[in-house]
This record gives structure tokens, sequence and C-alpha cells, in this order.
């Protein structure tokens, strides 16, 4: 769905040929973790070095004479400083030539990309020195993903949704209610941050965990702007609704409350004072592993849970999978989400340093006692 709404726009308003961006939707061409290299029309995957594993240029799969050509020895600045620190890339100069594929809301520009690069080459009869498609693209996802659209059903992406629940959400078993039931009459405090404003977040909610969704958690942040939320100080903001108001200070936060944007250090503060321990232990459960992983683990000092659903497509530890139609997971094109030739991803570096734990769902965790210890399996 997400294909055919940037596809529409590249075409309809860029100028884009139909002939490559309106063909058949290729899922075997997405996975996660990829990185695009706008100004040279090309799609990598590196190692935890930035070693440059694989490449194509549009939609074609680059041998590895080609590969160096485009990056010698295989290294590529902007992709090294990544793998170094990822949140080099995320603003700046840096942020103007790559962009990281990192969850299941952008990993179909991957296609859109490579497609409009192989259009551009056929329009033009040659490779080109120098591309400027991803700020087109950029734009396509900042139309379709825009928060005033929820509203006014502008765009296909929200309106979609809103119409069509069923065919995007999965409920959550009973089980998985149960456990975070279980887990605030034992004491423990929940919280949930996403990067939704408070309508979207509340549809998703709704239709996955139900109706009384808000009784499950102590506070909501919503259009939390992951990852500056956990490295920024800004203020929150209350609701009215689905309008914001404030700012808010800390002495204003209350249980069960609702609230969007804030910041990390704010929340800690918040929690702690109400927890009445000195020193309480904080765990994030996410599944972008820049936004929810490496950076609260570095800049949060709070212990994280990866949810890594190619765990399951590719049969890691021996999970199988919840649902047969996750299978497009894998991809026969790039492989692995974990290694490649043997090597391992930066995208398995990443979890193996920053998270405590690897899961392929929170149904997964659910499944076991609340006491249970979980034995690690080494470096």
């Amino acid at each position: 769905m997400e294909y055919e709404v940037m596809a529409k726009f590249l075409v309809e308003k860029k100028g884009y040929s139909k002939d490559h961006l309106l063909k058949p939707f290729d899922h075997n061409f997405i996975l996660r973790g990829l990185i695009v290299d706008d100004e040279n029309g090309n799609i990598l995957r590196i190692a935890q070095d930035g070693y440059i594993l694989q490449a194509s240029h549009g939609t074609k799969m680059l041998k590895d004479n080609e590969v160096e050509q485009y990056y010698p020895n295989r290294h590529w600045e902007p992709a090294d400083i990544f793998s170094r620190d990822p949140l080099v890339t995320w603003n700046g100069p840096y942020s103007e030539k790559m962009r990281t594929l990192l969850d299941y809301f952008d990993i179909a520009s991957s296609l859109i990309f490579a497609r409009a690069i192989d259009a551009v080459d056929e329009q033009k009869g040659e490779k080109q020195e120098k591309y400027y498609v991803w700020p087109d693209l950029q734009e396509s996802l900042q139309d379709m993903f825009n928060r005033e659209n929820f509203q006014s059903e502008v765009g296909g992406y929200f309106k979609e949704m809103k119409a069509h629940p069923e065919k995007y959400y999965y409920k959550c078993s009973e089980q998985l209610l149960k456990w975070l039931k279980n887990l605030r009459e034992q004491g423990k405090m929940l919280f949930l941050i996403t990067g939704s404003h408070v309508d979207f977040a509340s549809h998703t909610a709704l239709n996955t965990v139900g109706p009384k969704w808000r009784d499950y958690f102590d506070i909501v942040v919503c259009f939390a702007k992951k990852p500056g939320f956990f490295t920024m100080n800004r203020d929150f903001l209350k609701l009215e609704g689905i309008k914001e108001d404030g700012p808010l200070n800390l002495d204003q936060l209350q249980l069960g409350g609702m609230y969007t944007h804030g910041n990390w250090t704010a929340l800690h503060e918040f929690f702690t004072k109400r927890i009445f321990k000195s020193n309480p232990k904080f765990l994030y459960i996410g599944d972008n592993l820049i936004q929810d992983i490496f950076t609260p683990n570095i800049y949060s000092h709070c212990e994280t849970v990866t949810v890594c659903e190619e765990m399951e497509a590719e049969g890691i530890e021996g999970h199988q999978q919840w649902h047969p139609d996750q299978q497009f997971l894998t991809s026969t094109i790039w492989g692995s989400y974990f290694h490649h030739d043997n090597i391992n991803t930066n995208w398995y570096h990443l979890m193996k340093k920053h998270s405590k734990l690897c899961v392929p769902s929170l149904e997964y965790i659910a499944a076991l006692p609340l006491d249970h210890e979980f034995q690690s399996n080494g470096p």
C-alpha cells in the first residue's frame, strides 16, 4: 500500500515514468537496514565497520568489481561514519548523502528509489554523474505521513488505514494483554513512547490492544520525535483532544496522562519520584535499531530489548513464524538480514551490542512466566 501511494505521488507530481514506478510490487527487493546513496543512485548493505557487503545501482545488483569502482576498498565515508555513530548522519550534511531504511514505515522506499533511478537512466540514456532522486522520494514520504492528513484524509495512507484496519493490524493476544496487566499488578510502571501523533497512535492502539488500551500504561507520549526524545530537552505539551497546548513543567505531568514531544530526562525523573526507589531500573522495548535501541542505550542508560521479526522469518534460534504471510521479511535478492558471506551485518552488530535481549515478538516474552530468567548465548 505504501509503495502504491508513493509511486502515484512521484508519477503524478514529479513526472517519473509510470512504466517503471507503476510496475507490480516486488517484495524481494525490500529489506530493513538498506542504505540509500542518492548521489550515485545506489543502495547498500554494510558490515559493522562500514564495509560494503552488497550494492545495487537502481534495481541492478552490482558485481564485486563494480562495487569497488564506486567505493574503493568497499568503503564509503558516510557509511563508515554511520557505523561508528549512527546519529552523526541523522541530521546535518551527511544526512543529505545517505538515508537508512530502518523500519516497516519506510522500507518500501528502497524499491521506489531503485526503480526511479532506472527511470532516470533510461530517460537520459546513460548513468548520471550525480542523481537527485531522494529529495523527491523524501517529499513523497512527508506527504504520506504528514500528521495533519489523518484528520483531513488527504493522501492515501491514513485514509486507507482508517477505512480497512483489519488489513493492516494484528490483534494482540489475550496472553500478551494479560502479561501487561500482570506487570503493573506486580508494581511495574509501563510507558508508551511513539513517533505517531495522538490520533493515529490511538487508532493503532484501538485496533491492536483494544478500546481500553490506555488502561495498560501509566503514561503515553505521542509525536516523541525519536531519537531526539532521548538526546534533547524538548518540553512536554499537553493535549486537548488532538490539539497541543502547553508547554508543561515536570510537576504538571500526571499518571494516566497522554502528552506530545517531551524528553527522556524528564520522564525518567517523573517515574523515579513515583517508584520510591533510589535507583530504579528502566527497560525500553522497540524495533527501530537507531531510535529505539542504540540511542536509548547510549544516551539514556536504560536497558533495551530488540523486537526483530526477521528472527522468525529466517528461523533464527529455531523460532517459527507467527503468521505465514510474514515470509516477505526475507529477501531472495539481498539474503539474510543478519549475515552475508559469513560476515555479520551492522544491524546484527547493533542488536548484539546495544540490547539485552532480541525477540521476534512480544508474544514470545508474554508466553513465559514473569520471573523467567534468560540466559546469554555469549557475544
